[in-house]
């Protein structure tokens, strides 16, 4: 009689995650290629889409892993905004260019803004961090070298042609993409994703187990400004014109609040869902004003009484079907 030998091996990707990852692919191939087949409306359309996708990523990777839930995000987009067009439209830096040094700005700020607020906690790190923007947005208004409240234009895009902005700007989104969902996947699939992952279920567990949580809450605050920086100087570049008002607009963490909560909190799978459904609604209801906004609000609240996964927990509930898998599997296999 043969004897039977034991197997086991660890599963990581599974079909759904194969499916995913060859959508993904022709998504980026698309949006390189869309100068030469896309009208400059959808490629507008495209990099405001990448930059919500980018932002909600941030915000998911922060409130959902490491647990600090902030309202003032917006501060990062504005800081990286500002230093763009300063760099850009005041030392003659190329636009371009300028994007990845912009980021330099948002990371700098965030390290005196954690080491004030870290030691508060639940909704007083989230106040803090609204003040901290609010502050920000003050001291912006009132500084002349930035032309104040009236905010700065970005003349120097008018040297380069439509065809050579809409190549940079969707060169610039698929990097923002790949540096937001693709690191967030990289680092969870990494044993600090093991980390963050005990965090986000227990955080007084995780430390008992060796996870230094103030120090990976510390990096992951720095990742999550420098990610929104990012996407911030990306879409006020495709604007031309940015004000106190607008980059630091509140309009940024309540966006996030409601892309995160509605696709699913904790779930790489959930930021890109809410951010999908939030475009879609933005685009064919916005017109409808302050009505359009409550129905929002409420789906938002419906969400976290009744759905606390959001769209993404309700399918997963359908069936483990993981686009972006971080778990690990131990599949048991017999041979004789």
């Amino acid at each position: 009689m043969s004897e039977k030998t034991t197997y086991m091996r660890v599963q990581r990707q599974t079909r759904s995650s194969r499916v995913a990852m060859t959508i993904c692919v022709m998504v980026l191939v698309g949006l390189v290629t869309m100068p030469w087949w896309a009208t400059s409306g959808n490629i507008r359309w495209a990099i405001e889409l990448s930059c919500y996708i980018a932002v909600a990523q941030m915000w998911n990777l922060l409130a959902g892993y490491a647990g600090l839930v902030s309202v003032g995000q917006q501060a990062f987009i504005g800081v990286a905004g500002y230093t763009l067009f300063v760099l850009a439209q005041n030392f003659g830096v190329n636009p371009f260019l300028a994007v990845p040094l912009s980021i330099i700005t948002p990371a700098l700020l965030a390290v005196p803004t954690y080491l004030l607020l870290h030691r508060l906690d639940g909704p007083y790190f989230a106040i803090g961090t609204w003040v901290v923007a609010e502050a920000v947005r003050l001291a912006t208004s009132n500084i002349d070298y930035v032309n104040a409240g009236a905010g700065l234009t970005l003349r120097v895009m008018t040297n380069y042609s439509q065809h050579e902005r809409e190549v940079a700007f969707v060169i610039l989104c698929a990097i923002l993409l790949l540096v937001t969902v693709g690191g967030s996947y990289w680092l969870l699939r990494s044993r600090h994703g093991l980390a963050l992952t005990a965090m986000r279920d227990n955080a007084v567990a995780a430390a008992s187990q060796g996870v230094n949580v103030n120090r990976l809450r510390f990096v992951i605050f720095i990742a999550a400004a420098v990610g929104t920086g990012f996407a911030g100087s990306i879409y006020y570049m495709a604007q031309l014109r940015i004000t106190p008002a607008a980059g630091f607009d509140p309009f940024w963490a309540s966006m996030c609040i409601f892309i995160v909560m509605v696709g699913g909190i904790g779930a790489i799978e959930g930021a890109i869902i809410g951010a999908l459904i939030y475009f879609c609604a933005d685009r064919f209801f916005g017109e409808y004003g302050s009505a359009y906004m409550i129905v929002l609000g409420l789906m938002t609240l419906i969400i976290a009484l009744y759905a606390r996964g959001g769209v993404w927990g309700l399918l997963q509930k359908l069936g483990d079907h993981p686009w972006f898998p971080v778990r690990r599997k131990l599949i048991v296999e017999d041979k004789s």
